[in-house]
This record gives structure tokens, C-alpha cells and sequence, in this order.
């Protein structure tokens, strides 16, 4: 890691204290763009929104997609407290950011944070009513 590195991914961890200081969950992410200037930052608002998805990875991944060229996207570097989740990273590949750093792994976090319940399973079925379901996916591309 750089010096620069370090710096934003210190802010990064900064960010995600403040957000546990205001009562979120303490998570912070910053968007670097390909110039070194910081295009964005977020930190999770899972608490305030009631939102299970207000993850600050998936924000500025989200807003990217929206926001930068594919080539400006793919310049970028995300900092972030902790290792994006699967949902983030799903979204983080798809925006096309180019380079994530981050501080705890997330086998790191689930060492330091409290234990807590196993999710409960959930059952899928399917595939199903394949000719169906394949209509929309056909007329649209």
C-alpha cells in the first residue's frame, strides 16, 4: 500500500466511526477517482433508513453505475472500513470500479463483532415454467 493508500483508507475508517458515533452501523467507504481527488463518500445507513441494503459500499457502487464514464469507473478505487459483503461485491463488479482497499477482511469482522443468531433458510424453488419465463428475456434481447 501507498502512502496515499493509507490515507484514504484511514479516512475511510474515520468515516465508518462517525457513523457509529451517530448511531448507524459503523461502516464508511470513500470513492477515489483516477486524479487522487475523493469523488464521494457514504457511510451505512441501515438504522436510519430501514434499509437492509444501505450498506456504503453498495451506495457508491450504485453511484458510479450512475454517475462516471466506464473508463472514469474503471480508474477508480473504493476505500472501505471493512471487505465488501457478497451484495456489495456483486455490485461493486457490476459498476466496473477498478480497485478496492479495505481495512478488516470480513473474516476479521466476524471475529470482533458479537456473535449473533444463524439467518434462518430460505427455501427456493425452481427453475419453473421455463417457455414462460424465458418470454421477456427473448423480446428483450
Amino acid at each position: 500500500m501507498t502512502p496515499a493508500d493509507e490515507r484514504f483508507l484511514r479516512q475511510a475508517i474515520d468515516i465508518a466511526s462517525r457513523a457509529g458515533a451517530a448511531g448507524e452501523r459503523p461502516f464508511g467507504s470513500l470513492l477515489v477517482g483516477p486524479d487522487g481527488d475523493v469523488l464521494v463518500e457514504e457511510h451505512n445507513t441501515v438504522v436510519s433508513d430501514a434499509d437492509i441494503t444501505a450498506h456504503p459500499e453498495l451506495k457508491l457502487a450504485r453511484w458510479a453505475a450512475r454517475e462516471l464514464a466506464p473508463e472514469v469507473a474503471a480508474g477508480t478505487t473504493m476505500y472501505t472500513s471493512c471487505e465488501p459483503c457478497p451484495m456489495c461485491a456483486t455490485a461493486i463488479s457490476r459498476s466496473g470500479l477498478g480497485r478496492i482497499v479495505f481495512g478488516l477482511s470480513g473474516e476479521q469482522f466476524e471475529a470482533v463483532k458479537p456473535a449473533t443468531p444463524p439467518l434462518a433458510p430460505v427455501r427456493y424453488e425452481g427453475p419453473a415454467l421455463f417457455a414462460e419465463a424465458r418470454t421477456p428475456i427473448d423480446n428483450y434481447y
